[in-house]
C-alpha cells in the first residue's frame, strides 16, 4: 500500500510531560501519521470481520483449519528468515513493563531476551507510554539509572551481556486517545510500534542488534499479514534494509492456534517465531465459545498445560514452528519469590516442573516475571539444549493435531470451586485497583498478576454466571467482601469505580471483549486538549 502522507500534522492532546519532547518530536509525529494514515483503515476492517467471525463461530460454523491455505502448509519449500543478532539463543525471557528500575533489572537479569511489555503489563496511561519509549531509548544509549528514596542506585551492568530488547505493543483493539490524525485516535499498537522503531531501529542496528517485536492477540493470518505491510513501509521510510524487523506471534487466541503456520507465512521474512500465551488463550477460549456448555472450565488454576487441549496447542505450535526454521517459546512462570523458605521452594518446585516440560517438549526457550527465576530457566533448557543455542532440529514429526483436539476442552471438567469463585473476584478487584492508579503488572499472593490475569479472572465469573454454576447473590456479597479487605489493604482505593469495573465486565449479561479499551477511556485518559 502506498503511503498517505500528511497534510496536516499529528495532534498531541496532552499536557506535556518532563522530556516528552525528545519522543513527541516534529518528525516521529509524522511517521507515526503516516502509518496511522496508510493502515488505520485496514486495522479496521479487520477489526470489523474479527467481529463477524466471532458471531459466527457463535451461530455454530466449525473451527477448522483453512482449506483454502492448505496449499502453504503443504509446501515444503519456505521457511522463515534465519535467527537475527540477538535473537539465535532465547532460552531464558524475562517480561515485564518498560518502567526505569525494571527497565535495568531486566536488562541485567541474564536472561538472553527482556520483552518490553507496552501492552498487558502496562496501564496505558500517557505518562507511561511515553515514558516506557524514554526509557528504552535511555537503555539503548547506556545513560539509564534509578535511585530509590532511600538511597538504593540501579545502573545497568558492564561486566556480562545484557539482554536483547524485544518491545510487544498494544493489540490491535486499543486505540492511543491522546495523539490524534485527521480528528481519530492514533491506534495504540502504531504508537508504540513507531515512537520505538522511529527512534531505536537504527540506534539497535549500530548497537549489532535489531528492531525486534512481539505481537500480541492477533487472530489470523490477514491481522499477521497487516503487521508485514506495516514492517515493510516502515523500513522504507526510514532507509532501513528489509527484512531487519523480527518479530515473534504470541499465539494466545483459539482462532490464531488454526493459523500458525499462515501467520508465520505472512510474516516470513520478518518471523522470529511463535510463543505459547497461557492465560489469554483460556480468555479467548471462553470469549469465543463461553455461551456453550462443553467448553465450560473449572477454577483456572485446575486448567493446567498439561490439560489434553492445551498439549495439543503447544506440541502444534513446536512442531509449526521448527518446521519452518522458527524459534518456539514456552509460556509464562508468574513467580514472585517471597519471604517465606518453605513457600518458595514449593513455588520453585513448580517452575521447574513446568520449564522440565517444555524443554523436553521441544520449546527454545520460555518466559519468566523475576530475575529471581532466570537462573532455575537457564539450568533446565541448559541440561536439554547443552551448548546449542535453541533445538530447531527437533521438528516433532511425531506431532498430527486435530480440530478436535484443539478443542477438547471439555475433557477438563469439573464444578467452580468456592475457594475459586473468590480467588477471581479477589484478584480481577486487587488487580483494577493496581490498574486504576497507573500499575500493570502487580504482585498478587506471590504471583507477577498482569491484564491477562485480570481478563481470565473475570470472564470466568461471568461464564459460571452464564451457566448457573454459581449464583449472583452469592458473587455479589463476595464482591462486598474483597472490597472492604481491599479497603483496609488500600484506604484510598477508588472502590466505587474498582466496583463498576467488575460490574460492567464480569457481571453484565453480554461479555465485553475486553476489559481495557473501556476502562481506559473512562478512568485513564486525563487530559483531551491539544497542546500549545
Amino acid at each position: 500500500m502506498s503511503p498517505q502522507l500528511l497534510t496536516q500534522p499529528v495532534q498531541v492532546l496532552a499536557a506535556p510531560g518532563d522530556r516528552h519532547d525528545e519522543i513527541l518530536t516534529p518528525a516521529a509525529l509524522d511517521f507515526i501519521g503516516t502509518l496511522a494514515r496508510t493502515f488505520a483503515p485496514d486495522r479496521a476492517r479487520l477489526l470489523k470481520e474479527r467481529r463477524r467471525r466471532a458471531m459466527r463461530l457463535a451461530e455454530g460454523r466449525p473451527l477448522d483449519f483453512s482449506m483454502v491455505t492448505r496449499p502453504i502448509r503443504e509446501d515444503p519449500g519456505w521457511r522463515v528468515a534465519p535467527p537475527a543478532p540477538g535473537l539465535t539463543d532465547r532460552r531464558v525471557e524475562i517480561t515485564g513493563p518498560p518502567e526505569r528500575r525494571m527497565t535495568i533489572n531486566a536488562l541485567n537479569s541474564g536472561a538472553q531476551v527482556w520483552l518490553a511489555d507496552f501492552e498487558d503489563a502496562t496501564a496505558p496511561t500517557w505518562d507511561n507510554v511515553i515514558g516506557g519509549q524514554l526509557n528504552l531509548l535511555d537503555a539503548i544509549e547506556r545513560r539509564i539509572d534509578f535511585t530509590t528514596e532511600a538511597g538504593k542506585e540501579y545502573r545497568l551492568a558492564t561486566d556480562r551481556p545484557l539482554a536483547t530488547i524485544v518491545v510487544r505493543p498494544r493489540g490491535w483493539h486499543l486505540d492511543e486517545e491522546h495523539l490524534e490524525v485527521d480528528g481519530r485516535p492514533v491506534p495504540a499498537a502504531l504508537v508504540d510500534f513507531g515512537l520505538y522503531f522511529f527512534h531505536c531501529a537504527q540506534r539497535q542496528i549500530d548497537a549489532g542488534h535489531g528492531p525486534y517485536f512481539y505481537l500480541p492477540k492477533l487472530e489470523n493470518r490477514d491481522e499477521a499479514r497487516l503487521w508485514n505491510d506495516i514492517f515493510l513501509l516502515a523500513q522504507e521510510l526510514l532507509s532501513i534494509p528489509r527484512g531487519t524487523i523480527r518479530a515473534t506471534v504470541l499465539i494466545e487466541t483459539v482462532t490464531a492456534a488454526f493459523d500458525m503456520e499462515e501467520m508465520l507465512y505472512e510474516l516470513r521474512e520478518h518471523s522470529a517465531g511463535l510463543n505459547a500465551g497461557r492465560w489469554d488463550y483460556l480468555f479467548s477460549i471462553i470469549k469465543t465459545f463461553g455461551h456453550r456448555t462443553d467448553f465450560l472450565l473449572p477454577d483456572r488454576a485446575r486448567v493446567t498445560m498439561t490439560a489434553p487441549f492445551m498439549r495439543a496447542y503447544t506440541d502444534l505450535l513446536v512442531r509449526t514452528c521448527h518446521k519452518r526454521g522458527a524459534h518456539a517459546i514456552g509460556g509464562m512462570a508468574a513467580q514472585v519469590p517471597g519471604k517465606d523458605p518453605e513457600a518458595n521452594a514449593a513455588a520453585l518446585a513448580k517452575v521447574r516442573l513446568d520449564k522440565e516440560r517444555e524443554a523436553q517438549d521441544g520449546f527454545d526457550g520460555s518466559w519468566v516475571a523475576h530475575p529471581a527465576l532466570v537462573p532455575l530457566c537457564r539450568e533446565v533448557f541448559d541440561d536439554v539444549l547443552g551448548d546449542a543455542p535453541h533445538q530447531l532440529s527437533r521438528t516433532r514429526e511425531d506431532v498430527a493435531v486435530t480440530p478436535a483436539q484443539l478443542l477438547a476442552v471439555r475433557k477438563v471438567s469439573g464444578a467452580p470451586t468456592a475457594e475459586g469463585v473468590r480467588t477471581n473476584i479477589s484478584v480481577a478487584l486487587r488487580y483494577f485497583a493496581a490498574w486504576l492508579r497507573g500499575q500493570g503488572a502487580v504482585a498478587l499472593d506471590g504471583l507477577m498478576e498482569d491484564a491477562a490475569t485480570a481478563e481470565i479472572a473475570r470472564v470466568q465469573i461471568w461464564q459460571w454466571l452464564r451457566h448457573r454454576q454459581i449464583d449472583r447473590e452469592t458473587v455479589l456479597a463476595l464482591v462486598e467482601e474483597e472490597l472492604d479487605a481491599l479497603a483496609a489493604e488500600l484506604p484510598y482505593a477508588p472502590l466505587a469505580e474498582i466496583r463498576d469495573l467488575l460490574q460492567r465486565t464480569a457481571l453484565s449479561t453480554e461479555l465485553p471483549l475486553f476489559f481495557t479499551p473501556d476502562a481506559y477511556t473512562r478512568h485513564l485518559v486525563r487530559t483531551r486538549e491539544p497542546r500549545s
